[in-house]
């Protein structure tokens, strides 16, 4: 392994995100950075805000983990569980592996859907927008066999063969799009889906140990790893994002390695090939946080799930932003649109991972609990995701964030 390859797998883990967003939350405190001042006193209304919505939200501060399981419950209904429920494998290994095939699949789906698309639910008769609307469009693409190369024996299944020729008009269909409901980065989504499956079919030692070839084959391959019936979530989401990272577009790499969702910014410095570079991960964190549950429900303890970062994306971010803890120092960028990779953006992600950590602490301290009864995946759910959006919804009418971001599908 040559030195660069070496320092692109340093970039490929939970830590690294943490000690770089770290690095750059100190740059802010320091007043050293190009786009944001920081005000480390107004972290204490966050916190006061996302404590409230946690106790209203969850009385009984009994939070589940952040992740994508919670989008499928709608009106108390887990729609999911209906669905598994019905479904003919009671084997406890092929569950897992259908609710791996549901959830790389649906992670991948779920990366903004712009202010103005919804998705009609045909079982509530409401629609839903955002997270939850793409969450149950992708459900219901999944009951119906979508993704099955056999949708009348086996629909509950995501195949490679199938996920490999998905074409837009597909995505189109079941996320309900047309000329008065555009999603945004529906062209992303297509193309991430069909490197998922072109992954798979070239993988097999890694997505068809037991079965042809699928996401839901990632579910052995971790287990393969477990020691004693534990695996550490930093591990999942090191494999994740070694294994996976092929079927992200075009973007940074070092060493012949793809570096995933991270991006440079002249702040950051190392003293090896990775300086200037500030690795992110949030879709691969999500997916690692929605693994979590099918891992424990087939028998698997996953340790260490706070080595997890908090998620950049917008809503965790224009909580800090919408609170005055960030300010841009030229207010007229939040009149402009800016690309993902573009310093400010990255800016504001890098400060928002290392302020989770902050808003954690405080917030544990509102409610009462230490970091083993309210880990981090759990304030993200109490917490500051639904704090974020309630803000958004109260300064602006459309309920987007204070930051515009031009979104491919891929990032948020």
């Amino acid at each position: 392994m040559n030195a660069d390859t070496a320092a692109a797998l340093s970039l490929l883990n939970a830590a690294a995100v943490r000690a770089r967003a770290n690095r750059m939350l100190s740059l802010g405190l320091d007043d050293r950075l190009p786009h944001f001042r920081v005000d480390p006193v107004r972290l204490d209304e966050a916190a006061d805000l996302v404590a409230a919505v946690t106790r209203k939200s969850y009385p009984s501060l009994d939070v589940p983990f952040h992740s994508r399981w919670r989008h499928f419950v709608v009106d108390g209904t887990d729609r999911y569980q209906m669905l598994a429920d019905r479904s003919p494998a009671h084997d406890r290994t092929e569950r897992a592996r259908t609710a791996f095939d549901l959830a790389i699949v649906s992670v991948l789906l779920d990366a903004g859907a712009g202010a103005r698309w919804r998705y009609r639910d045909a079982a509530s008769g409401r629609s839903f927008g955002r997270s939850e609307g793409l969450a149950l469009a992708s459900l219901d693409m999944f009951a119906r066999g979508i993704f099955s190369c056999d949708p009348q024996k086996s629909p509950l299944r995501a195949d490679a063969t199938v996920l490999a020729q998905v074409d837009i008009a597909t995505l189109a269909d079941g996320f309900q799009v047309g000329p008065d409901n555009p999603l945004v980065g529906l062209q992303g989504r297509a193309q991430l889906l069909r490197a998922l499956g072109r992954l798979a079919l070239a993988r097999p030692e890694i997505f068809g140990r037991a079965d042809i070839p699928r996401p839901g084959g990632f579910f052995d391959h971790l287990a393969a790893k477990a020691d004693n019936g534990a695996i550490p979530a930093p591990l999942i989401l090191s494999e994740l994002l070694q294994q996976f990272g092929s079927i992200w577009p075009s973007r940074l790499s070092l060493g012949g390695v793809p570096l995933g969702d991270c991006w440079h910014h002249p702040a950051i410095e190392a003293e090896d090939a990775t300086t200037g570079l500030l690795p992110l991960h949030k879709l691969s964190q999500w997916l690692t946080y929605s693994l979590v549950e099918p891992l424990q429900r087939a028998g698997f303890a996953v340790t260490d799930i706070d080595g997890l970062t908090g998620l950049a994306e917008y809503r965790n971010g224009g909580l800090f932003v919408d609170t005055g803890v960030l300010a841009l120092r030229d207010s007229d960028e939040a009149a402009r649109e800016h690309d993902v990779g573009s310093p400010l953006v990255v800016e504001w992600r890098a400060l928002t991972v290392a302020l989770l950590d902050r808003l954690a602490s405080a917030v544990r301290a509102r409610l009462n609990k230490d970091a083993s009864d309210l880990p981090l995946g759990k304030i993200l759910q109490g917490g500051s995701w639904m704090a974020g959006r309630e803000l958004a919804f109260a300064s602006r009418t459309d309920g987007s964030a204070p930051i515009k971001v031009i979104s491919d599908g891929t990032v948020f």
